[in-house]
């Protein structure tokens, strides 16, 4: 059932998210390495920005990690519940 506060209790799994984004970041300075050696510059100016969005994820995540349960709770910690609608 729906409560309406998901968005306030929802907890990310940031390691999980961490190592996601460091395999896209591989594969994506993978492509644009190949690509701008067969000269495909669009395809590799693409892959460049998509590793930068990538990187700059990383860093936020890496972040979220360093400051601990306030964004990372465990299961220990009961969601917040919302008040009451009257």
């Amino acid at each position: 059932m729906r409560t309406g506060s998901e968005p306030l209790t929802a907890r990310s799994a940031l390691r999980t998210r961490f190592w996601l984004s460091v395999w896209g970041l591989v594969w994506a300075l993978f492509g644009t390495a190949v690509f701008a050696l067969v000269g495909r510059t669009g395809w590799a100016v693409a892959c460049g920005v998509l590793a930068v969005v990538v990187a700059v994820d990383m860093g936020f995540i890496v972040r979220h990690i360093h400051q601990g349960p306030h964004y990372q709770p465990g299961p220990d910690i009961p969601p917040y519940n919302p008040p009451d609608r009257r």
